[in-house]
């Protein structure tokens, strides 16, 4: 008999869809209505914004994480579905567009400041990460499928890297509450990394670069590995977006080599898929990797790279905002804690590996 579907797991898939799920999905819904449909969203989300952005001026505090706070005090109006749209429109489109305008701000100079040794301990976060979420489900009685995609979806981009790999588990391996669960944790462990780790920094007296390996190897999510190192200062934001972006070209290849691991009936859809299609970099990665290496040679004026700084802050502030109003904190009680135990083991196995290097190396 069919099991019958509870409230969380219904709205488990729809969630946190801010990261590059582009090439899964379309962007801006096509249903009846148009542009209609979006503005009740984006009108929201812009004045939860702008009141980010006064505050931020008023009081100088950092405007991205008012704009998370704001937007986690609104998280109710996200029950009314008129807002969907628009809100889904600007914590997808609008940190995607917003992290290509930040290939402005970067040269390959910079990348190549991370150097062999840098790559090398982001991988190694990455795996200490993964093993730890692992470790986790097995000490608190659970399968190694929901370790999977803690592990992993803390280890990589947050619910993005847990939907790509519940795609190859499965539904049968492991049940839509886990995984449920694991986007709600993973929002919630991400939206309090992204408000302490910069005031852990600085109580560190680390240096900019410090501040932004440790925020951007640590911090799951794109949208606020990006915020919090800009909430530090502008540099360890440059810093921590070339950390993280370097944790999402690694997606891919992880998600196939899962799939290899678990066997041809977890690997069935990754492996039904072309292989350029498995290895190919999400469109925005593409786009600011693009800008990074072609912007250098061409006569931008010094105008035209502050105003697409302030444009790219712009949007990354309403992608923030529009992500924490469609959490769900309150569905997390639902579920119990032994099934939170591999999002904790995980991240704070990424904080404390984050820490250690950013600490060693620079």
């Amino acid at each position: 008999m069919a099991q019958p579907v509870r409230e969380y797991e219904l709205y488990a898939a729809d969630l946190f869809g801010e990261l590059h799920l582009a090439e899964a999905q379309a962007l801006p819904p096509r249903r009846a209505g148009g542009l209609r449909a979006l503005w009740p969203g984006l009108v929201l989300c812009g004045v939860a914004a702008g009141a980010a952005a006064w505050l931020a001026d008023h009081y100088h505090f950092p405007v991205i994480l008012l704009g998370l706070l704001i937007g986690l005090a609104l998280n109710f109006a996200a029950q009314d579905r008129r807002v969907h749209a628009g809100l889904d429109m600007a914590s997808g489109l609008f940190l995607r567009v917003g992290i290509i305008l930040l290939g402005f701000q970067v040269t390959l100079a910079e990348v190549a400041t991370l150097g062999w040794a840098g790559f090398a301990a982001i991988i190694t976060i990455m795996a200490l990460t993964f093993a730890a979420g692992l470790l986790g489900a097995r000490l608190s009685g659970q399968s190694r499928y929901a370790g999977i995609v803690a592990g992993g979806a803390t280890a990589i981009c947050g619910a993005s890297a847990a939907l790509a790999l519940y795609a190859i588990i499965g539904k049968d391996r492991l049940s839509q509450a886990q995984f449920a669960l694991t986007l709600i944790g993973v929002s919630l462990a991400s939206a309090l990394a992204m408000s302490l780790y910069p005031a852990l920094a600085a109580q560190y007296g680390m240096s900019d670069q410090q501040a932004g390996f440790l925020i951007g190897a640590s911090i799951h999510d794109v949208a606020q590995a990006i915020g919090g190192g800009y909430g530090y200062s502008n540099a360890a934001g440059l810093y921590a977006t070339i950390v993280k972006l370097s944790r999402v070209t690694l997606l891919a290849p992880i998600v196939v080599m899962v799939g290899l691991w678990l066997g041809a009936k977890g690997a069935h859809s990754a492996a039904a898929r072309p292989l350029w299609r498995r290895f190919a970099l999400p469109w925005f990665v593409t786009g600011f990797l693009l800008l990074v290496i072609v912007h250098p040679f061409l006569p931008i004026p010094a105008a035209w790279a502050a105003g697409a700084l302030t444009g790219s802050k712009t949007l990354l502030l309403l992608a923030v905002t529009a992500t924490a109003m469609r959490s769900r904190p309150d569905l997390l009680l639902q579920l119990g804690w032994r099934a939170a135990v591999p999002i904790i083991t995980a991240t704070l196995t990424s904080f404390a590996a984050a820490l250690t290097f950013a600490t060693l190396l620079f």
